[in-house]
C-alpha cells in the first residue's frame, strides 16, 4: 500500500515538472479552437470559382472583395468581358494557415456530362505572410483580350 502511494506522488510530481518545461506558446496552440475564416464563391454561368480558406489564425487582417455578375444575353449584347464575370481582390496579413484557389470551366458538360477545366491555380500558405491577390474570370473571353502588366520586384 506504502508503494502505491509513493508512486502516486511521484507520478503528481512528474507530471508538474514535465508541464513546467513546456514552452509557453505550448499551451496557446493546444487552446487554439481551429478558428476559421472561409469564402467560396460561383459563377456558374461564367465557368469560374474561388476558394479563400484561413486556418490556425492567431492574427488576419483580411479585405477581400468579390464581384460577380450575370448578365441575360436577351437584355444586353456580351460586352469585351462576355455575359458573366467573376473577379476577386484579395488584400490580408495573416499569422496561421492560408488557402487560395480558383477555378475556371466550360459551363456546357461535354457529352460525359462534365466540365472541362480550362485552368486553376492552388496556393497553400502557412506562417507570417501578407497576400495580395487580384483574380479576374470572364466567360467567352480568349488571349490577348485581357492584359495585365506585371511588375517584377527589383
Amino acid at each position: 500500500m506504502a508503494k502505491l502511494v509513493y508512486l502516486a506522488i511521484m507520478g503528481l510530481i512528474f507530471t508538474g515538472i514535465a508541464a513546467a518545461d513546456m514552452p509557453l506558446g505550448f499551451y496557446a496552440a493546444l487552446n487554439n479552437g481551429g478558428e476559421s475564416n472561409s469564402l467560396c464563391v460561383v459563377n456558374y454561368q461564367a465557368g469560374a470559382a474561388l476558394s479563400e480558406k484561413y486556418a490556425d489564425v492567431e492574427r488576419l487582417e483580411r479585405d477581400t472583395e468579390v464581384k460577380t455578375r450575370y448578365y441575360d444575353p436577351h437584355d444586353r449584347p456580351p460586352g469585351p468581358e462576355g455575359n458573366a464575370v467573376l473577379e476577386a481582390s484579395i488584400n490580408s496579413n495573416v499569422v496561421g494557415q492560408a488557402h487560395i484557389a480558383w477555378v475556371s470551366f466550360d459551363p456546357v458538360p461535354n457529352s460525359r456530362g462534365r466540365h472541362v477545366e480550362y485552368g486553376r491555380s492552388v496556393e497553400d500558405l502557412v506562417g507570417v505572410f501578407s497576400v495580395e491577390k487580384f483574380v479576374q474570370l470572364w466567360d467567352n473571353s480568349t488571349t490577348g483580350k485581357i492584359s495585365i502588366d506585371w511588375m517584377p520586384c527589383v
